[in-house]
């Protein structure tokens, strides 16, 4: 029998929640003709799902899942829908959310790390909220092994409700670059952002788990340590994701390390520009304490960068063997595990090698697959 999935997107247009939740209604909308879905989202983004099959119906909701009503207004919302399953596809599930659900958790931050510093009474309401989102789920789709023994200890989810889905790199980033016209493309775009130098890539958001003051100071004590290299004494670094505006510890990191003239912070970038400065950085570098998956490793193995990461959390789940682990928490050890991507032209190769391959085993279709048939659990 068909079932009538609602899926709440009104994410779609955020950082790394967006590009999870548009991939996996496309995977959906190519493998799954048969069930009926409605895809919840803001308005002004459903050009953004144009092109869909049939079988795909779009929603508007003009509220946020932010304001405090929603938990009352966006279930009432849903029972109009009359749907046989909603997947919310992040944890901010509202308290009075209709069930059968399906929720999936990306990752634990807000409870492990908090920019504002709330209160003791704000972190007891937002780990109940948490918590209640997770419990109620008929399943929870946890996005890596790491993510789901988090969701087991620290919420107190059963196993049996719990499954492992992988995120998987946007298939822009999988395709060959083998046009000549593609390499025009890349010089182009590189000289309208006037990089010709070598220079570390991040790209992400620049969130305190994230580790990009460290960063920062890792990339100081290289410079100093390649000052004389005929190639990499004009390294520099590229951070591509939030504003710094937002984040004082990060300018402070700049300042006090003396490298305003060598970072540069790009802010948010168009996808081709994204995967044009992954193919032209000498190493990318994402020293994280804590991810639920981290995609960005993949997608600059994807487009053949070697890759510097950190070796906790889900990281190394994820880049295997594919990429160079540092103590995210030693700037020494993170500048060690830079130096030797750089300067190790043989490490280097085999690296890219490793990362490509590794890259290419998620895939959104089988992502897509492994959700269906979770839908079908959570229904019967």
């Amino acid at each position: 029998m068909a079932l009538h999935i609602v899926i709440d997107a009104r994410r779609l247009r955020d950082f790394g929640i967006g590009t999870h939740i548009r991939s996996l209604v496309h995977a959906l909308s190519v493998i799954d003709r048969e069930n009926r879905y409605t895809v919840v989202t803001g308005p002004g983004d459903a050009r953004t799902l144009a092109g869909m099959p049939d079988n795909f119906e779009i929603a508007i909701c003009t509220r946020s899942d932010h304001a405090l009503l929603d938990h009352v207004l966006f279930p009432m919302f849903l029972r109009g829908l009359r749907p046989d399953l909603v997947h919310i596809p992040l944890n901010r599930v509202p308290l009075l959310m209709i069930r059968p659900y399906v929720v999936t958790i990306h990752d634990m931050a807000n409870l492990f790390f908090d920019e504002d510093d709330p209160s003791p009474l704000h972190m007891q309401l937002r780990r109940y909220r948490f918590r209640r989102g997770l419990v109620r789920a008929n399943r929870v789709i946890a996005v890596s092994d790491a993510t789901r023994r988090d969701v087991e200890t620290q919420m107190g989810v059963p196993p049996s409700r719990i499954r492992r889905v992988y995120n998987a790199p946007d298939p822009g980033f999988l395709a060959p670059d083998a046009a000549a016209s593609r390499v025009e493309d890349r010089q182009r775009i590189m000289e309208r952002y006037q990089v010709n130098y070598p220079f570390l890539l991040y790209a992400g958001n620049i969130r305190r788990h994230k580790n990009v003051p460290r960063l920062v100071e890792a990339f100081a004590v290289l410079r100093e340590q390649l000052s004389d290299h005929p190639v990499y004494s004009e390294l520099r670094l590229v951070i591509i994701g939030d504003t710094i505006s937002q984040y004082p510890a990060v300018r402070q990191a700049v300042i006090k390390s003396k490298m305003e003239q060598v970072v540069r912070f790009l802010g948010f970038v168009p996808f081709e520009t994204l995967r044009c400065f992954y193919e032209s950085a000498a190493a990318f570098v994402f020293p994280s304490r804590y991810e639920g998956f981290g995609l960005p490793p993949l997608e600059a193995m994807a487009c053949g960068a070697p890759v510097v990461t950190s070796n906790v959390s889900s990281l190394p789940e994820v880049v295997d063997d594919a990429a160079m682990l540092v103590n995210p928490e030693n700037v020494f050890d993170i500048a060690r595990g830079i130096r030797e991507v750089l300067l190790d032209d043989s490490l280097r190769a085999e690296l890219v090698r490793r990362g490509r391959l590794q890259a290419a085993r998620f895939s959104w279709e089988t992502t897509a697959r492994q959700v269906l048939e979770i839908y079908k659990e959570a229904v019967s």
